[in-house]
C-alpha cells in the first residue's frame, strides 16, 4: 500500500474521528445493511424512548445482549495505533460516533463519544451515572428504585448540547483531522471535515470505498484502519 507516513511532530492539535466502519473491523455488527442491527430488530421495539417507557425490560434485555456480544471484541490495530499516538503527543483526541467502548480498551482517554456508552447506564429518574466494566452483569435498577437507561443516544434523541460544543470547538483549532470508517453525512459530524479544512486543517479520510463526503478530505485512503493507520503513522505501531 502507498501511503506516505506522517509525522505526528508536524501538527499541534489532532483529531481522530470515527465511526461504525472502525468498529466493524473488530466484529462489531453495524446498524444497516446485511447483517446489520436493524435488520435483526426492530430499533422501535429496542433503541427508543418510547420502547424504553412501554417495556423498559425488554429494552434493557438487549442492550444487556450487546454488550455480551462486545466481550468477544477486540481493539485492532488501529485503535492500537491511535492510542499510542495520544501517549505520546501533547493533544490528541477523539471523536467517535462509536457507543462500544473499544477505544478505551486500547488505552485511548481523551475520547468524545457523540452517541454516548454502551458501558454506562443513567438513572431515568436522577441522573445518576452507573460505570460498568467489561464482563460485569449489569443492574436494571438505580438504588432510589427508577429504571437505569442506558447512557446512549437513541432514535429521537438530540444530542447533548455540550458535547457537540466541545467537539465543534477541538475540531475547529485542529490543524490535522483523520476521519476513519465513517461516511460523515449525518449532522452534525457532517459539519465535522467542512469546519477543519475551513480552519486550515489537513483533512484525510480512512475507508474502505469513497463516500458522498470524500471530496472534502486532501487525501482519501480506500483501505481498513488497520492496515491504513499503521502505514499513516509506522512509528506508532505496538507489539
Amino acid at each position: 500500500m502507498d501511503i506516505q507516513p506522517i509525522t505526528p511532530t508536524d501538527y499541534r492539535t489532532i483529531v481522530f474521528f470515527t465511526g461504525a466502519g472502525m468498529s466493524a473491523e473488530s466484529g462489531v455488527p453495524t446498524y444497516r445493511g446485511r447483517g446489520g442491527i436493524w435488520a435483526k430488530y426492530n430499533w422501535q421495539e429496542v433503541a427508543c424512548e418510547e420502547a424504553f417507557r412501554r417495556n423498559p425490560g425488554k429494552v434493557l434485555e438487549f442492550h444487556a445482549l450487546r454488550r455480551q456480544q462486545l466481550t468477544d471484541c477486540q481493539p485492532h490495530q488501529g485503535h492500537s495505533i491511535i492510542g499510542a499516538l495520544e501517549n505520546s503527543h501533547p493533544d490528541v483526541t477523539i471523536i467517535t460516533q462509536n457507543i462500544d467502548g473499544l477505544h478505551q480498551r486500547a488505552g485511548s482517554q481523551r475520547i468524545i463519544e457523540l452517541h454516548g456508552s454502551l458501558w454506562r447506564l443513567r438513572c431515568s429518574r436522577e441522573g445518576k451515572v452507573y460505570h460498568l466494566s467489561l464482563g460485569e452483569k449489569s443492574p436494571v435498577r438505580c438504588q432510589c428504585g427508577a429504571w437505569l437507561r442506558p447512557d446512549i443516544i437513541w432514535f429521537g434523541d438530540c444530542l447533548i448540547p455540550d458535547v457537540v460544543q466541545r467537539a465543534t470547538e477541538i475540531v475547529g483549532r485542529c490543524d490535522l483531522l483523520i476521519a476513519v470508517g465513517t461516511s460523515a453525512v449525518v449532522w452534525p459530524a457532517a459539519g465535522f471535515p467542512q469546519l477543519a479544512r475551513d480552519q486550515g486543517a489537513q483533512c484525510i479520510e480512512i475507508n474502505p470505498e469513497a463516500t458522498e463526503m470524500s471530496f472534502l478530505y486532501h487525501v482519501s485512503h480506500q483501505g481498513s484502519a488497520g492496515e491504513v493507520l499503521p502505514a499513516l503513522f509506522p512509528d506508532a505501531i505496538t507489539a
